[in-house]
């Protein structure tokens, strides 16, 4: 069960490295799609690069950040493959990786850095956020986080399947 938390915690650090990549380097407004309306509004469709190759440096993070959650996943089933995992060790394993990625989003990502401006993450690249960023906004997306946290059950069943049938 440990290297399952270790394995979340590296899909967490891939999930935090895409939002610095999208938001710090690349700069572009289609990384807030999921953002709340008022926060959309005020930040600039594209900003100016502060430096030669900023949204290249932004990509190779978002490329990293990929690469560390489907090797999160990959290294679990490889490891239950190797274990001799069941069914239900595998979907235990990848429910607890999803939803575990899915807490750090609500908590960290909205909770702490959109709703308390914690670290002032956002408005330290868009200074324009500051007015409208507060705790307000928590909860503005829990339709869509309720999607994903029903959706982590199916998809831990699929993944946990296919890792049977590998066996």
């Amino acid at each position: 069960m440990l290297l399952t938390f270790l394995l979340s915690a590296m899909m967490m650090a891939g999930l935090f490295l895409m939002l610095l990549g999208g938001v710090g380097f690349i700069q572009d407004r289609r990384f807030f799609s999921s953002a709340p309306r008022a926060v959309i509004d005020v930040v600039p469709a594209l900003k100016q690069e502060r430096f030669p190759g900023q949204r290249a440096v932004g990509w190779g993070m978002i490329a990293l950040s990929l690469a560390l959650m489907g090797g999160a996943l990959v290294i679990g089933a490889w490891d239950g493959i190797r274990g001799g995992f069941g069914f239900r060790q595998f979907f235990l394993r990848f429910a607890v990786m999803l939803l575990g990625l899915k807490a750090f989003d609500i908590g960290f990502f909205d909770g702490f850095l959109l709703c308390n401006a914690g670290l002032n993450f956002f408005p330290h690249f868009y200074p324009e956020t500051r007015a409208v960023l507060g705790r307000h906004l928590f909860g503005y997306n829990w339709r869509t986080h309720l999607v994903h946290i029903i959706a982590a059950f199916p998809v831990s069943a699929l993944l946990a399947w296919i890792c049977t049938r590998l066996q």
